[in-house]
């Protein structure tokens, strides 16, 4: 749990930075994630880092919470929304106040992490989760999430082997991802071979430098190439046809296009073209 929280931490510091160095004032900027501003991932991060800090208590704090979510959840209203709502309760709406809330708050999360034994289970909006595959989500949503900040500032994140959290997130949904579709799950599981951040890129049929490798290795039905653009697809944070990666077969090619690491309903990919890094002026 330790490596884990520490991944979760530099993640958020690794956004933080590129926010505090931004010129100007950032978090009325649009992204191009929907029509989120860069606060609203913002309060979006903050809101459910407070809810993983609930579900590491004892009783009903969790449970109380996601109520009131399920609440306005039912009656139709917005992730974003519900954010918005929740920023002007806890801080008053003040852009300032909650981005402080925020990067006070993750590394006491981290270090709560830290305490409990990896295999615990915790509450959340689903299913129970392991307190490793829970700390793993606080992860991927902070560096999910927060592409659509580095794309709309125009910065290209350069990653780290702390990514391999992710991929493995994104490896192991594999049948949810249908699943929440309801959809046949495709047999066998597609082979995947990933270049880490550390490595060589991606070049023609071979890997070159260190590989993460998930699955029994097929030569029909696999994925191979950056970890990063894997991690982007199950995120749904870039179309599978705005990346290089290598599909081959049925299977591969069906998730690749429904691909989905998080809970919740199910999420359309974004269009090709739709998410990119935008240009710096």
């Amino acid at each position: 749990m330790k490596q884990i929280a520490q991944d979760f931490t530099d993640e958020c510091k690794a956004l933080a930075d590129v926010i505090n160095s931004s010129r100007g004032n950032p978090f009325a900027t649009p992204t191009l994630f929907k029509d989120w501003t860069v606060f609203d991932v913002l309060i979006h991060l903050h809101m459910w880092n407070v809810a993983a800090g609930l579900s590491l208590q004892e009783g009903s704090a969790f449970s109380t919470f996601f109520a009131g979510i399920a609440s306005d959840m039912m009656a139709g209203k917005s992730h974003r929304d519900m954010g918005r709502d929740w920023a002007a309760e806890n801080y008053g709406g003040d852009d300032a106040k909650l981005f402080a809330a925020w990067t006070a708050y993750y590394p006491k999360l981290a270090q709560s992490y830290q305490r409990l034994d990896p295999d615990t289970r915790l509450q959340w909006a689903g299913p129970t989760m392991s307190a490793r595959d829970s700390l793993i989500a606080r992860q991927m949503e902070t560096w999910a999430h927060g592409q659509a900040v580095f794309d709309v500032l125009g910065q290209e994140r350069q990653d780290t082997d702390r990514l391999k959290n992710i991929a493995h997130l994104g490896v192991k949904t594999y049948s949810w991802a249908f699943k929440v579709r309801q959809m046949e799950v495709p047999k066998p599981k597609p082979f995947v071979c990933l270049t880490a951040p550390s490595s060589a890129k991606w070049a023609g049929e071979t890997c070159a430098g260190a590989l993460w490798e998930w699955n029994d290795r097929q030569d029909d039905n696999y994925i191979k190439g950056s970890a990063t653009e894997f991690c982007q697809v199950v995120t749904q944070t870039r179309n599978i046809a705005d990346t290089c990666l290598d599909v081959v077969g049925s299977a591969a090619t069906l998730w690749m296009s429904n691909a989905q690491c998080f809970a919740g309903g199910a999420e359309t990919p974004p269009a090709k073209g739709l998410r990119f890094c935008v240009p710096a002026p």
